[in-house]
């Protein structure tokens, strides 16, 4: 993890910059206070930065998830100006009630929800919540770290997933995902790879590179 702050992140961030593109970073809030260049960074750049916890860690194994809610949307906020409005749960964790506090925190969008490729409502005791896609086949955690892919074989896999929802989009939108880590995608032998994915992508017309919040806030504008 360390290799990825120091090293790693800086060849996302510059793959990306040179092609354009902002992402929205799911940040583990402390980043801004253990690691600010790296946070200042991302703001710098215009990245939307998506709440995540406070530190690395499920939310069920947590004494108080209201507080540490609470202490995550605040260090944002005070780093970048504004309250987050987007939330993906530390290993995609929730328990019964984290929806309702996220909700009441001025939450507005979760991706803890790997169920769709489309936004969708959910409904909560302080209003509705929008659930943003996210996915799991394409998170280089799980692809590189737990089932040991090839690098080539996660770009195959993102290939075959952005031409199924480029043609599907033709009629309707759908919404896709790459989540990836400094400390994974970020080396040396996989850079490329990176790279390879988003080029691919960007050949193709009428393909929207934008962040969560933004497709949370077009959702928001174009009920269906």
């Amino acid at each position: 993890h360390e290799y990825g702050m120091r090293v790693g992140f800086w060849r996302l961030l510059e793959a990306l910059t040179k092609r354009k593109m902002r992402a929205t970073t799911a940040i583990n809030a402390n980043v801004c206070r253990s690691y600010p260049p790296v946070a200042q960074a991302m703001l710098d750049a215009g990245w939307e930065f998506m709440g995540h916890g406070v530190k690395q860690g499920v939310l069920h194994t947590l004494p108080d998830q209201r507080a540490a809610i609470g202490e995550a949307v605040e260090i944002i906020r005070q780093f970048t100006g504004k309250k987050p409005k987007g939330w993906l749960g530390p290993g995609l964790s929730e328990t019964w009630e984290t929806l309702d506090l996220l909700a009441e925190a001025g939450i507005e969008y979760v991706s803890d929800w790997v169920t769709d490729d489309q936004p969708y409502e959910i409904r909560t005791r302080a209003g509705a919540l929008v659930s943003v896609p996210y996915t799991l086949e394409l998170n280089d955690i799980p692809m590189m770290a737990i089932q040991h892919h090839t690098s080539a074989e996660w770009v195959r896999r993102v290939k075959d997933q952005f031409d199924r929802l480029w043609a599907e989009g033709a009629k309707n939108p759908r919404v896709m995902a790459l989540a990836v880590h400094p400390y994974i995608s970020g080396v040396p032998h996989r850079i490329k790879h990176f790279e390879a994915a988003y080029d691919y992508m960007r050949k193709q017309k009428g393909v929207w590179f934008t962040t969560g919040e933004e497709i949370y806030g077009w959702y928001k504008a174009h009920p269906w």
